[in-house]
């Protein structure tokens, strides 16, 4: 009886009713709206329910750096060999097992001892090679924000430079390989354990060419300050954690909010160089940021340098907050001035090194 009312008012049987029209046309009719609702309604359902989740997509469980195995894949859809990937992290971490953590009161002199500061490193952009093992903890009680931030920008420009270099070197070691017709036993060896770091299954050297590369300093630098709250995060200064990453196996620290007994933990490193390596590996290699590694790659071909501003559209999967992440990440860059760090260089420790400069 409702519909019968429905219908009869509806403007189309008005007109069917002052022609004299009989029903077989209201009923066509309606079979027509019936079947067109019918059909409409599960896309305007699933229209509703991308846009409801759209920021809660579960990125961190599916871009940890230690997975778990059915999502620890590369581009190709096969299982990564996490000891592999990680083998020269995990010996990092075996290093320095007796650190000594200093105050900020000795770091900052120690700063100040070898003439180390932003300013300096602004003008003539050499960094001195001051590498930390861990953050102090006074770090959190620096009450002036642009100290504190500037304090954090101190430590970890070292670090990052330090894992870039170590990749650049690869990298340079890498391209005489591929200009040589024929290789010798220890480059092939190398190869093969380069293969493995990098997840390159298939033994593609163009895939290899486009994962060993650095990644800006200045992106680092944003991420691990957003990921930390400039050094200040718990995770930060108990596990040496600069960039957040997650760990179903092995050491690691729990969110104090999630279940002791499941669930994810954040990875624990022993010292912070070994967190740095463990970002830029994850970047690296892991299938999510295939378009952030291609991105960069467009850069090397037109041998322009890379822009961390551009680059970070493509990270916009590593947190759950989507654009948004990608939004703060060039808010930090911008305010900050990072960008001028990344053509910074930093001094030689080693022979080796001073080829880099």
């Amino acid at each position: 009886m409702k519909k019968k009312l429905f219908f009869s008012n509806l403007r189309l049987f008005k007109f069917f009713d002052k022609k004299g029209i009989g029903s077989l046309p209201r009923v066509f009719v309606s079979s027509i709206v019936i079947v067109t609702l019918f059909y409409i309604s599960p896309a305007i359902i699933n229209s509703v329910d991308k846009s409801n989740n759209e920021f809660q997509n579960n990125s961190k469980a599916v871009l940890a750096y230690t997975l778990n195995k059915e999502n620890n894949i590369n581009d190709d859809n096969q299982i990564l060999d996490e000891k592999d990937l990680l083998v020269d992290i995990f010996s990092l971490n075996d290093l320095d097992t007796d650190t000594v953590r200093l105050n900020a009161s000795t770091i900052k002199q120690l700063f100040e001892d070898t003439n180390y500061t932003l300013s300096d490193v602004r003008e003539k952009k050499l960094v001195k090679p001051v590498a930390l093992t861990l953050l102090p903890n006074e770090i959190k009680k620096i009450e002036n924000t642009k100290k504190r931030k500037e304090f954090f920008i101190q430590i970890v420009l070292p670090l990052v430079l330090q894992e870039n270099n170590n990749i650049r070197l690869d990298r340079k070691r890498l391209f005489s390989i591929i200009n040589k017709s024929n290789n010798t036993k220890i480059e092939k060896k190398w190869l093969d354990k380069k293969y493995k770091q990098y997840g390159v299954l298939s033994k593609d050297l163009s895939i290899l060419k486009i994962r060993m590369d650095e990644i800006p300093v200045s992106l680092a630098i944003a991420q691990a300050a957003k990921e930390t709250g400039w050094g200040t995060s718990r995770f930060a200064l108990e596990g040496n954690a600069l960039f957040g990453q997650w760990t179903w196996s092995g050491e690691g620290l729990k969110p104090k909010d999630s279940d002791k007994n499941t669930g994810h933990k954040v990875m624990r490193f022993n010292v912070l160089q070994a967190s740095v390596r463990a970002y830029q590996r994850n970047l690296n290699t892991h299938s999510s940021y295939k378009g952030f590694r291609q991105a960069r790659a467009q850069f090397r071909d037109a041998g322009k340098s890379l822009d961390s501003l551009i680059l970070s559209k493509f990270l916009n999967t590593y947190a759950e907050t989507g654009e948004k992440y990608v939004e703060v990440l060039q808010q930090i860059i911008k305010q900050n001035n990072l960008k001028d760090f990344d053509d910074a260089k930093l001094l030689p420790s080693s022979i080796e090194l001073e080829s880099l400069i």
